[in-house]
């Protein structure tokens, strides 16, 4: 019987773009250079470009599930990424959906706090995703400033992390990647707290730009394609992360727009990975 491939599908679910750099517009950039098929579900549609934020719309809820199942009924996802979920309600109905299907490994990008330090989503909606997402998902990717919301604490130091990346566990999670771009220093050092009591450091140089718009975004995205091609999950963080520092590498020098402008996602494109069914 003559053998079928298929192309290693990741879904992503995620609020909108239009300047291109972040959400699923970096999602789909990010799981395609990386020899995936990307298929995506919005969740809301932020008037935005490099600059900042001028406004969110949500999308209703039974259009995100309606999205989901017309997805999952025809391309069924060998990882799915989440990134910003904005309440209550769409966390229900996220979970409730991707329950109605064979689960495939998850991960979870908890955009909580904004550049500028503000909270983007309600306590209550934080209170819903680690009773809810955070039991389902096989990582989280908080960087500091969200992982000092779900941890309770300041986070300055190395130390630091390592104490918040544990009580982050603490509240149900499989796994942490607690990401350390925020830290005041020349080197970057970010955690991956395994579960299994294991914690693995990944250090890089700082690549010094201003063009790192959809950084979290491209690194969870990164992490899904790299599991869906069949990588050990340790496996895919760490090749995740040296992906996305190359990419700021290589977009360091560009300018595109008059704000933070993007990495460069396209910098080494791999070719379409295919696997025997």
């Amino acid at each position: 019987m003559e053998q079928k491939v298929k192309y290693p599908a990741v879904m992503t679910i995620a609020g909108f773009d239009p300047s291109g750099g972040a959400g699923i517009q970096a999602d789909i950039k990010t799981i395609s250079a990386l020899g995936c098929y990307a298929t995506s579900v919005l969740t809301a549609l932020p008037v935005q470009n490099t600059c900042g934020v001028r406004s969110i719309h949500a999308i209703p809820v039974e259009v995100v599930a309606e999205q989901m199942r017309a997805v999952m009924d025809d391309i069924v996802p060998d990882a799915v990424k989440i990134g910003m979920v904005h309440s209550v309600e769409l966390v229900d109905v996220i979970v409730e959906t991707l329950g109605e299907y064979p689960s495939a490994p998850l991960v979870f990008d908890p955009v909580m706090v904004a550049t500028s330090g503000h909270r983007l989503i309600e306590d209550e909606t934080i209170a819903a995703i680690v009773e809810r997402l955070f039991p389902m998902a096989d990582v989280i990717t908080p960087n500091l400033d969200e992982g000092a919301v779900l941890a309770g604490m300041e986070i300055e130091t190395v130390e630091d992390m390592r104490e918040a990346g544990e009580r982050i566990l603490e509240l149900g999670a499989r796994a942490v990647l607690l990401k350390g771009g925020h830290l005041k220093s020349e080197e970057l050092t970010s955690l991956f707290f395994d579960g299994r009591g294991g914690v693995h450091e990944y250090r890089s140089r700082r690549v010094d730009t201003c063009n790192t718009h959809g950084s979290g975004c491209t690194l969870s995205s990164a992490i899904a394609s790299y599991v869906a091609r069949g990588e050990e999950l340790e496996v895919a963080v760490r090749r995740a992360q040296e992906w996305v520092t190359g990419a700021l590498e290589s977009g360091a020098e560009a300018k595109t727009g008059k704000g933070n402008g993007p990495l460069n996602h396209l910098w080494a494109p791999e070719a379409m990975i295919k696997k025997s069914i």
